[in-house]
């Protein structure tokens, strides 16, 4: 399992990030939870954590996906519930995450807010909450924010659905 990579991601409810993540080809465990970070970020937000194999799909393929599956260029105001972030484990993944966020900025029409932070904690949800959209699909709430979001992976990134 060496060769397992992990990425923390969050921006918005962890129900509709733990779907999206948990329908990919290369994701092998997604943890639903909330990370804080360090300075101003030392509160929990709503985030994920990713256990992905690079083999099969990239990093670069993740953040892409995250970007377009929450409002990482919108900065509403529940952002200290759902911030827009991707969270690093080591020093050294802070410069790549940052190249890549570069990288993709031209997709978008405004300015990305997404945060690029150190990891510092992670709480779990409750356990009831957990798998929430693989025991609930047909809960109104899945059916109103998740399946848009499994639509429009379907539709751009065919490649990486299982």
């Amino acid at each position: 399992m060496s060769n397992f990579q992990k990425i923390g991601l969050g921006g918005g409810c962890h129900w509709c990030t733990e779907a999206v993540f948990q329908s990919l080809k290369g994701v092998y465990k997604v943890e639903q939870g909330y990370i804080k970070s360090y300075n101003e970020n030392t509160y929990f937000s709503e985030a994920v954590l990713v256990h992905f194999d690079p083999k099969k799909i990239s990093l670069s393929d993740l953040i892409e996906i995250h970007l377009h599956t929450h409002k990482s260029t919108s900065n509403h105001s529940f952002r200290k519930k759902y911030r827009s972030a991707i969270y690093y484990f080591e020093t050294y993944e802070k410069e790549r995450l940052e190249i890549i966020l570069n990288k993709l900025q031209p997709v978008f029409t405004n300015n990305l807010i997404t945060q690029v932070l150190r990891f510092n904690e992670f709480k779990p949800s409750r356990i009831e909450l957990l798998d929430y959209y693989l025991n609930n699909p047909e809960k109104p709430f899945c059916k109103r924010y998740i399946n848009p979001k499994l639509d429009f992976l379907r539709e751009k990134y065919t490649n990486v659905i299982k």
